[in-house]
C-alpha cells in the first residue's frame, strides 16, 4: 500500500506540473486534449496499480510448507505486474502463439510400450553439457507434461526446457497417446482421469536413473493429470517434487464456463478442433467398436 500510495503521489505531482506549464495549440495538439490523454492515463495507472497488480494469494497446506515457499521460492510473496497492454488473462493466452518465441530444442525419441500394447513417444532432452550437473547418472531429471493436445513442440514447453537448462537438468516430455505423430496401436487415447501411462512412464524414467532427483511439472490438463496420479499414488512416488501450472479448480465449474458463448468462442472452439483433428487421424483404430460418425458430430 505504501508503494501504491507513492505511485499515485508521483503521478498526481507529474499531472499537476504539467498542466501549470502546458501549452496551448490547435485541438488535439491543444493543453486539453493533451490533459484528457494524460489524464486517462493516470486514472488507467491508478486503475492497473490498485486492482490488477496483485500478490498472489499463497494456499499451503501446512504453516511449515509455506514458510518453505517463503524462503525459496520468494516469488510466490511478490507483486505481480502483468503485461500493462494485455493484463487479462484471455487476452494474454489468446497473443501466446503469436508473440512468444520457441527457443531451438534438440529431443532425443523415445517409444516406449505399456501393457495393454500400445505405445508412448518420450522426447529427451539430456543436457549433456551440464556444468552443474556432469554425471548423468545423478543429473535432476524434470518430466513435463503438456496441457490438453499440446506435445513437446509447444512454445511455454520449449522455454520451461530452456530454463531448466540454464539450472543443468535433464528434460523428458511425455506425449500422451498418438498426439506427437506416432502411430495408435490399440483403440485407446488417454483421459486425465486415468494415471495408467503416467504410471509407465514415472516407472520407466525412474529406472533409467534411480540416483538421480526426478521431478514432475505439468500444465493445464497435464497439470490435472499429474495432480491425479499424486492422489493415487501418495507417498509412494518417486517423484521428489512436482509443480502444476493453470490447472482447474473445480473441473466442473470450468468445463461450465468453458461452455458460455465468449469462451466457447475463444476457447473451446479450438481445442474441439484439435480434438476432432485427432480423433480423425487414427479414425482406422475405431470404426469397428463405435459410430464415428456419430462421434465427429458430437464435435460439431
Amino acid at each position: 500500500m505504501q508503494r501504491l500510495a507513492m505511485d499515485l503521489r508521483v503521478l498526481s505531482r507529474e499531472l499537476s506540473l504539467y498542466l501549470e506549464h502546458q501549452v496551448q495549440v490547435g485541438f488535439f495538439g491543444s493543453g486539453v486534449g493533451l490533459s484528457l490523454i494524460l489524464g486517462f492515463s493516470v486514472a488507467y495507472a491508478c486503475y492497473y496499480l490498485s486492482s490488477i497488480a496483485k500478490k498472489p494469494q499463497l494456499v499451503t497446506g501446512g504453516e511449515s510448507f509455506s514458510r518453505f515457499l517463503q524462503d525459496h521460492c520468494p516469488v510466490v510473496t511478490e507483486t505481480y505486474y502483468p503485461t500493462v497492454w494485455c493484463w487479462e488473462s484471455r487476452g494474454q493466452t489468446l497473443l501466446r502463439p503469436f508473440i512468444t518465441s520457441k527457443p531451438p530444442v534438440q529431443y532425443r525419441n523415445e517409444l516406449i510400450k505399456t501393457a495393454d500394447g500400445g505405445q508412448i513417444l518420450l522426447d529427451w532432452f539430456d543436457n549433456d553439457n551440464s556444468k552443474s550437473y556432469m554425471d548423468a547418472s545423478t543429473r535432476p531429471t524434470i518430466l513435463l507434461l503438456p496441457g490438453l493436445t499440446g506435445t513437446s513442440k509447444e512454445s511455454y514447453i520449449l522455454h520451461m526446457i530452456h530454463l531448466s537448462e540454464e539450472l543443468g537438468y535433464r528434460c523428458v516430455v511425455f506425449n500422451n497417446r498418438g498426439m506427437a505423430g506416432e502411430n495408435l496401436l490399440t483403440p485407446r487415447t488417454y483421459c486425465c482421469a486415468n494415471t495408467e501411462d503416467l504410471e509407465t512412464v514415472i516407472h520407466h524414467v525412474h529406472s533409467l536413473y534411480p540416483s538421480a532427483p526426478f521431478l514432475a511439472a505439468g500444465v493445464s490438463m497435464g497439470g490435472m493429470l499429474l495432480l491425479n496420479y499424486l492422489g493415487k499414488i501418495g507417498p509412494k512416488t518417486p517423484l521428489k517434487a512436482a509443480a502444476t501450472f493453470s490447472v482447474g479448480w473445480n473441473i466442473f465449474a470450468c468445463s461450465e464456463s468453458l461452455e458460455k458463448p465468449l469462451n466457447w468462442l475463444l476457447f473451446n472452439y479450438y481445442l474441439t478442433t484439435c480434438l476432432q483433428s485427432s480423433v480423425n487421424k487414427h479414425r482406422h483404430m475405431f470404426v469397428k467398436l463405435i459410430d464415428m460418425d456419430h462421434v465427429m458430430k458430437l464435435f460439431q
